[in-house]
């Protein structure tokens, strides 16, 4: 009997890792000239640990990828200096 569910729990944690799929990594950070070619890499813009989109009206931007080594590559792209640049819904 414990060696049936030894083996029930070794088959279950092999199918697991097996049906995990591997998170891709960001793009190498570079400087992007403007908003429009940043966002056609990161769709929702880049921000910084702990950013929060400013907005006036509507609801923030919560989408971006938080990615401190591209946000930092452009950081003029922040108007707003919220921690995010190009953010984008």
């Amino acid at each position: 009997m414990t060696s049936k569910i030894v083996q029930i729990a070794v088959a279950t944690t092999t199918a697991i890792g097996i049906a995990a799929p591997a998170q891709a990594a960001p793009p190498e950070p570079i400087s992007y000239p403007n908003c429009a070619t940043l966002n056609a890499v990161y769709k929702h813009g880049v921000a910084k640990e702990g950013a929060v989109d400013k907005t006036a009206t509507g609801k923030p931007v919560t989408t971006f990828l938080v990615y401190r080594a591209a946000y930092l590559k452009n950081t003029r792209l922040d108007r707003d200096k919220d921690g995010v640049a190009c953010e984008k819904k």
